[in-house]
């Protein structure tokens, strides 16, 4: 018989029993807490979500990119990435699949079959961003099959409607579509808008449940852009840009910008060469794909690490915004800044005069001057017209250490600019601080006339901006306003002014001496001169102060950069233009040769379209052109009436009493003096004759080669007397008829 518990026992066994469910409690309280809230816990809680919950991701279509004008340079469309759901591939389907998807997408068959028969998976990519003509295969090809395992996801791609315009300056979209470069990755956030997203509860089954238990976020687009770009005016930059990289064979690319010398606008900024954003992994210049293939024999093919970074520091370069990104020696085009200082501290008038005999002793160390034979005594604008270095280097002296690099400072010289774009950071120039210039005569003098200290283009040209702008240094931009989905303003760029610089008085005395450099026939800049224009200017010419040793530790051959700055119209600022040419392959680098035509022929197109009208003076209407009359079918005494209005030789050819055809055709501009010449009769064949080459010829000899071959001569450009021809049309040894009319471009050689 059992023994009856006793309350001892009893006791006992409560106690056991509350102390077993502590014991349960506590370990499930525990268990819970690290379910719930720890790493643990939150890491369950993600996987049984992605067990209950399936989410479909809608793309956000990313903001335009427009010029002012509205012209879009940068849109996305609609594309479709193509997906297998292997757990939806029926027995034998997985061959039709890969060989349907391969002759459609051009992806290897036998990688499609095997993503078709992957185990434990639902979500397999084929191709990411096919068009919609390739679409519409896919989805003929889906229906004829009756197939359930391929999916089409709707995504983004972006294009780029004018190819490698502006490249430099827009950037460009990577394949995970977010901005890599440029205004692309500078305004990435704006662009890209927000992803929506639908949401909807699964089944064990893992197919999802009735409508009911889904929920839609919309997708919000990205915000477009209006830029300060003019796709006219970088058109025009851009065609001069690559004309002078070939003609002049640039080795380390050339940059443009034109900018609004009042408000900072950056009308069109340039590097070239440069890439097409639609396509921006393919190296698109000639020189990068000649030393890659070298990179390639030397190494045995393109798959070693050597030939993949070779390509990769290729690809950057072609990407980067040289306007924004590299400090260079400005060379002369800096006299604008020493000059302005000097004449606002009160340091130098139009009074004062200065020696100039070939070169000048700075601190035992001579310095020369590109004229040899030196300048003589000259005034402070002559200094500036003949960009006499002597001269500058005494302007320096008497501005002296302490007011140069306070001077420096306030132009923005030793800071970034703030421009609305990547790249500027870290690259803010390379200069003395003024502990370097005080005391330091010979580093002075090598900086007041732009050795020595680097900035970049933009600090540049913003600082040219501050000179003749009244004063006013501004923030240069290139976004002018952010706009919504709905196309209203959400955003719009005011003109910034940091600070005055310069007096206004002195700003338009600056003015009016940088106009004399390109007006006057004696000027550094007169290849910028335009007929009917006012044009300020300042050529620059500058040695590579750091260029590094060839193997055997020497200096390779002197490496230059050339450059020149425009500004117009003189009297009234409106657009400057600069010009940096690094490296030019020629015998004749000088910035006021090479650069300052680039300039010219770019304002020639892009003054008339903005609407500032040539103002000719007197001399200047006595020589310009005339068009050709229109003589066909009139008759001999009429056609000799109207070229008689027109002060121009008329020669007939044949026996008619009509004109039947006529060389140059009417409307064609040629000069006063030219000569028309008029077939009377079908049966006279009109007489051909070779184009002379004339390259580098005098004036005279240019006249005599081109008159004597039986043609008209137009020239172009040329102020001055030292001029040779530098370019002509048609070109040399092309058959044409005689009296058709040679255009030649005449280039002073004679200054710096």
């Amino acid at each position: 018989m059992a023994k009856a518990p006793t309350n001892k026992m009893r006791l006992r066994m409560l106690v056991l029993l509350l102390l077993f469910t502590i014991g349960v409690g506590g370990i499930l309280v525990f268990r819970l807490f690290q379910l719930q809230l720890t790493e643990e816990g939150k890491e369950n809680q993600r996987r049984a979500v992605d067990q209950q919950m399936s989410a479909i991701t809608i793309p956000a279509s990313r903001g335009q990119i427009m010029d002012t004008n509205g012209k879009t340079l940068a849109v996305s469309a609609t594309v479709w990435n193509v997906i297998v759901d292997p757990s939806n591939v029926r027995d034998g389907e997985a061959e039709i699949i890969s060989e349907g998807l391969s002759q459609i997408l051009g992806v290897d068959k036998e990688t499609i079959r095997k993503k078709c028969l992957k185990e434990n998976s639902q979500h397999e990519f084929i191709k990411k961003r096919i068009e919609k003509p390739v679409y519409d295969q896919i989805i003929n090809f889906i229906t004829q099959y009756n197939i359930n395992a391929i999916h089409m996801k709707e995504d983004t791609k972006r294009y780029y409607p004018y190819g490698s315009l502006a490249s430099t300056v827009i950037g460009f979209v990577n394949s995970e579509n977010i901005g890599g470069t440029g205004i692309e990755s500078q305004y990435n956030k704006v662009l890209s808008g927000t992803p929506g997203m639908v949401v909807s509860a699964k089944t064990a089954l893992n197919t999802d449940m009735p409508f009911r238990y889904q929920q839609m976020y919309e997708a919000q687009n990205g915000n477009s852009l209006v830029l300060t770009i003019d796709e006219t005016i970088q058109h025009f930059l851009e065609k001069h840009l690559e004309t002078a990289v070939m003609e002049h064979n640039i080795k380390n690319r050339a940059v443009g910008i034109v900018m609004d010398v009042n408000t900072g606008a950056i009308l069109a900024m340039s590097t070239k060469p440069d890439f097409d954003p639609n396509n921006y992994l393919e190296i698109t210049d000639p020189a990068a794909v000649e030393r890659l293939n070298e990179v390639a024999i030397r190494t045995g093919g393109t798959d070693n690490d050597e030939y993949l970074e070779a390509k990769s520091n290729e690809q950057n370069l072609q990407w980067r915004n040289k306007a924004i990104s590299d400090p260079y020696e400005p060379g002369s085009v800096f006299k604008i800044v020493t000059a302005s200082a000097a004449l606002d501290h009160g340091d130098v008038g139009l009074e004062n005069y200065f020696d100039c005999y070939g070169s000048f002793e700075v601190a035992g160390e001579k310095i020369g001057c590109w004229k040899t034979a030196g300048h003589g005594n000259q005034s402070f604008g002559e200094a500036i017209k003949h960009s006499c270095n002597p001269a500058f280097i005494q302007i320096g002296q008497r501005l002296g250490g302490d007011a140069f690099f306070d001077y420096f400072e306030a132009f923005g010289l030793t800071e970034g600019t703030d421009i609305d774009l990547p790249g500027e950071a870290g690259n803010k120039g390379l200069y003395y601080e003024k502990d370097m210039l005080v005391g330091h005569p010979v580093e002075l003098a090598s900086c007041s006339f732009g050795q020595s200290n680097k900035v970049t283009p933009i600090q540049m040209i913003t600082a040219v901006c501050a000179a003749v702008n009244g004063g006013n240094l501004v923030t240069p931009y290139v976004v002018k306003q952010v706009v919504d989905d709905s196309g209203s303003v959400v955003e719009s760029h005011e003109p910034q002014v940091r600070r005055q610089v310069i007096s206004q008085e002195t700003s338009e005395t600056m003015c009016e001496l940088l106009e004399h450099v390109v007006s006057d026939s004696d000027g550094s800049g007169r290849n910028c001169y335009i007929a009917g224009y006012r044009i300020a200017g300042k050529t620059g010419t500058s040695q590579k102060l750091d260029q590094k040793p060839t193997e055997d530790g020497q200096v390779a051959q002197e490496e230059h950069i050339l450059s020149f700055v425009g500004i117009a119209p003189a009297d009234d600022p409106q657009i400057a233009v600069l010009v940096i040419l690094d490296t030019p392959e020629i015998s004749n680098v000088l910035g006021s040769t090479i650069a300052a035509p680039v300039v010219k022929y770019i304002m020639e197109d892009t003054l008339p379209y903005l609407g500032i009208e040539p103002k000719y003076t007197a001399e200047e209407l006595e020589n310009l052109d005339v068009t050709a009359p229109n003589i066909m079918g009139k008759s001999v005494e009429d056609a000799k009436a109207l070229a008689a209005e027109k002060e121009l030789t008329i020669k007939f050819v044949g026996s008619g009493d009509k004109v039947l055809k006529q060389v140059p055709t009417p409307s064609t501009p040629i000069p006063r003096d030219a000569t028309i010449i008029a077939y009377t009769d079908n049966e006279v064949k009109p007489e051909m004759v070779e184009v002379p080459d004339v390259f580098g010829l005098g004036t005279s000899l240019v006249n005599q080669a081109i008159t004597n071959a039986g043609l008209n001569l137009r020239l172009t450009g040329g102020k001055g007397y030292a001029s040779v021809a530098s370019r002509q049309s048609p070109a040399a040894g092309t058959q044409v008829e005689v009296g058709t009319v040679v255009t030649v471009e005449l280039t002073a050689t004679d200054v710096e």
